[in-house]
């Protein structure tokens, strides 16, 4: 039974390989796969749908994943802070401006910064340096995670970010839900919102993987 289940694990591997071109996306898939049993459950697989729609939509539309990116830097999460709690300001200030410095330096310019939702228009030049570094994110595979990280964190920063490996996914992730954690140190959370958290986080780990293969 053992070397009947090394063969089919094998098999799945070198069909993922095949597809995605990745050893470390190929295990994961397979990994998704094999954990399924008796009927298949799309929800449990996230990478599995996340590698799908790279082959079958980013693929095609890989310049308009690319502008809808770039849009998202133009009204980046990281640029919008706080103007009190005294305490939510000077956290986002520890955690958020170090990568923004970060993102900053590896781009060549700076990005506006504005308190609260006024808006901030971004200068031209710093997202066409922006959209520079972005088009070195290889499409398919990559840039559909890119595209899902941005997402789910709401940030094209902190994205850019982990696609140059100035922090780590669970540096990511946190920075993301730095306000919504501050919230429920304040309020407290309730289960059902933990576990649309944890299903979004499983989603982000699929995401990051891919985007780590650019």
């Amino acid at each position: 039974m053992r070397n009947l289940i090394t063969d089919v694990r094998g098999v799945l591997v070198g069909q993922a390989h095949d597809a995605v071109g990745s050893r470390a996306v190929a295990e994961a898939l397979a990994a998704e796969w094999q954990a399924q049993a008796g009927q298949i459950d799309p929800a449990a697989m996230p990478l599995t749908r996340l590698v799908n729609s790279a082959l079958d939509g980013v693929a095609d539309q890989e310049a308009a994943v690319r502008a809808e990116i770039l849009r998202y830097a133009g009204s980046d999460a990281l640029c919008y802070r706080a103007g009190e709690p005294e305490a939510l300001v000077a956290r986002q200030n520890a955690v958020w401006q170090p990568v923004l410095d970060a993102v900053e330096s590896l781009i060549g310019a700076r990005f506006l910064l504005a308190e609260g939702v006024v808006f901030a228009e971004q200068p031209a030049g710093t997202l066409a340096a922006f959209a520079r570094k972005l088009d070195a994110i290889p499409a398919p595979v990559a840039l559909a995670g890119a595209h899902n990280v941005m997402t789910l964190t709401g940030s094209a920063i902190l994205m850019l970010a982990l696609a140059n490996r100035l922090i780590g996914p669970g540096e990511a992730w946190d920075a993301a839900h730095l306000d919504e954690d501050y919230q429920i140190e304040v309020w407290g959370q309730d289960e059902e919102a933990a576990e649309r958290r944890a299903i979004r986080r499983r989603e982000f780990d699929a995401a990051a993987l891919l985007l780590a293969q650019g």
